[in-house]
């Protein structure tokens, strides 16, 4: 079946301004134009428009799903299994939450009583499955699934205090990082102190610490354009500063 602009954005439940738009920037194209310039859609472009939707609900950004659904080795099969997963993730956690706030709810009411330790078992899955989104595949390739769950395992078993102290540590260590990358030297005893510091905020969830992982993790920052992104985004070259002070502080390369 074919479908022009206007039936294909009622189809899909998108405005055709958004169907033209997707044209021009070249992620969904139409099949064909017909005599009269219209732009006519087949099943192709409707699976493709499906994939590119779901990527949306997951919260990829266009030039990212652009780079996925228009590579020739794309597989609608496997990304369909891959969003089931995603979805089922997304699922957890949004019952996870809505049990903490029954619970919440319940407790605060005095009709039960609500441990500290279930209190952030949400927000802690959240972080969990955003690591997962953002950096699964590439972290589970270099370290292997077994390090990656084990890890994930000993996040969702911290208690109040030592999740708290988690997210402090890693305050604490951003803004020693922002002002250790002012001294332009990773060499220096504050650049030092950052690396030290990311060291300890690993060990929250690292199952255990080598320094060839801590620096090999510390090259993943300046390889991958997402980890730069988050680290570069207050002052870019923080990456790259932070992976050699961490080569420094491992050993692993002398400056």
């Amino acid at each position: 079946m074919e479908y022009t602009v206007q039936k294909m954005g009622k189809l899909a439940g998108i405005s055709t301004r958004t169907l033209r738009y997707y044209d021009e920037i070249g992620i969904l194209k139409p099949a064909r134009k017909n005599p009269s310039g219209y732009r006519i859609y087949g099943k192709n472009e409707v699976d493709k428009l499906q994939q590119i939707l779901f990527y949306r609900e997951l919260g990829l950004d266009l030039d990212h799903i652009k780079k996925i659904v228009n590579d020739p080795l794309f597989d609608g099969a496997a990304a369909l299994k891959q969003h089931r997963e995603q979805l089922l993730a997304k699922r957890r956690q949004l019952d996870l939450l809505i049990n903490n706030v029954e619970n919440t709810i319940s407790a605060t009411e005095g009709k039960s009583q609500m441990a500290d330790s279930k209190k952030f078992e949400g927000f802690k899955q959240k972080l969990i499955e955003n690591n997962e989104k953002q950096y699964g595949e590439e972290i589970r390739e270099k370290y292997g699934n077994d390090m990656v769950d084990a890890s994930n395992a000993k996040m969702l078993n911290m208690s109040e205090a030592r999740y708290a102290e988690f997210m402090s540590l890693e305050e604490e260590f951003r803004a020693v990082l922002a002002e250790a990358f002012k001294t332009g030297d990773p060499k220096s005893t504050a650049a030092q102190k950052a690396a030290g510091l990311h060291k300890r905020w690993l060990m929250f969830t690292w199952p255990n610490y080598s320094k060839e992982a801590h620096a090999g993790l510390a090259q993943m920052y300046v390889d991958d354009e997402r980890f730069s992104a988050y680290y570069d985004k207050e002052q870019p070259g923080t990456a790259q500063f932070l992976r050699d002070a961490i080569s420094i502080y491992t050993g692993s390369k002398q400056f």
